[in-house]
Parts: structure tokens; C-alpha cells; sequence
């Protein structure tokens, strides 16, 4: 959909509330929200081989890597309302690395699509797991949701955190209690 297209459904949709859309603060209210919504939903046209971008290292370590309070914004698929949080993500290497900002973006590209944090979470594992076949890989999401926030039962105070383990991760308690606690510091 170009900008054009989507500028005229936000002119509808603004249209559709009341407001009058030659009102000095509206004028290119329509085509404004347009970019920002293409934008805020960038991350469809990304792919993980063009993120990741030849970014993997061979590697003899085989000690957890963990980067941590990756910020993240994205849109609830079900009410198009923003969620912001922070992911955590860990791996253990299996004789490849991954460059650093490359976790970062991986989180970003599936972030900025309409989404729910469960399969947020899951999106970013597989893919990590998909660019260096590691021993295991560990997700956790902490995000405050502004459709629990805005509207329905309007709970300020709560947030969502979700996780997901792979290998090692899932099947060493040890391992699992490592990172948890990592994070956690």
C-alpha cells in the first residue's frame, strides 16, 4: 500500500470520528500519521538474511552471550495501540557468533509489525536460532501495553513478560537459572 493510499484512510478514518479535516491543526494531520505508520510497521519489509547482513563469526567460545535491555516498541495486532518494552536475549554459541547490533536489529525488525509479545518472543528465538544454529537461546520480553493502559480495564501499573527457551536453555535448569539470573542484575 503506498502513502497516498494509506493518507486517504486516515482522512476517512479522521472524517469518521468528527473532526474536521481543514481545521489548522489537522491539515496534513492524515498524511503525517501515514508515515508514521508505515514507519512504526517497517519491519515487513525487512527479511532476516538482509539484517543480519553476513554478520556471522566463526568462534571457539562457547560461553553464554547475552545483550539486555534492548528497548522495543511495537503495535498490538488487536487494537493497533502501542507496546513498549525491553528484550532480553542470550545464546550459547555452537562455533558462530552474531555481531552484536544484529541481535538488536532482529528484535527491531519483528517489533515494528503488528504483533502480540508471545509471538514477539518466539520470532526473535527462531530467527537467532535460524542465523547461527546456537546450542540454545533464551527471549524474555518485559513490556507495559497501552490497550490495557488506555482502555478496557485501564491497570496502569501492570506489565507482560514472556519468555521463550531453546536447547540448552530448556533443558539445563542450571543453564536456564544462569541467564534468569543475569538478566535480572
Amino acid at each position: 500500500m503506498s502513502t497516498e493510499q494509506l493518507t486517504k484512510h486516515y482522512a476517512g478514518i479522521i472524517t469518521d470520528l468528527g473532526e474536521d479535516l481543514s481545521r489548522d491543526g489537522l491539515l496534513k494531520t492524515p498524511e503525517r500519521a501515514a508515515k508514521a505508520m508505515e514507519y512504526l510497521c517497517r519491519g515487513y519489509d525487512q527479511d532476516l538474511a538482509t539484517v543480519v547482513n553476513g554478520a556471522v563469526f566463526e568462534t571457539d567460545n562457547d560461553d553464554m552471550v547475552i545483550v539486555k535491555d534492548i528497548e522495543l516498541y511495537s503495535l498490538c495486532e488487536h487494537h493497533m495501540l502501542p507496546f513498549i518494552g525491553k528484550a532480553h536475549v542470550a545464546y550459547l554459541p555452537q562455533g558462530k557468533v552474531i555481531g552484536l547490533s544484529k541481535i538488536a536489529r532482529i528484535v527491531d525488525m519483528f517489533a515494528r509489525r503488528l504483533q502480540i509479545q508471545e509471538q514477539l518472543t518466539v520470532q526473535i528465538a527462531d530467527a537467532l536460532e535460524e542465523a547461527i544454529h546456537p546450542a540454545g537461546v533464551a527471549v524474555t520480553i518485559e513490556a507495559e501495553h497501552l490497550c490495557m493502559k488506555m482502555r478496557g480495564v485501564e491497570k496502569q501499573n501492570s506489565t507482560m513478560k514472556t519468555s521463550v527457551m531453546l536447547g540448552t536453555f530448556r533443558e539445563s535448569q542450571a543453564t536456564r537459572m544462569e541467564y534468569l539470573q543475569l538478566i535480572a542484575d
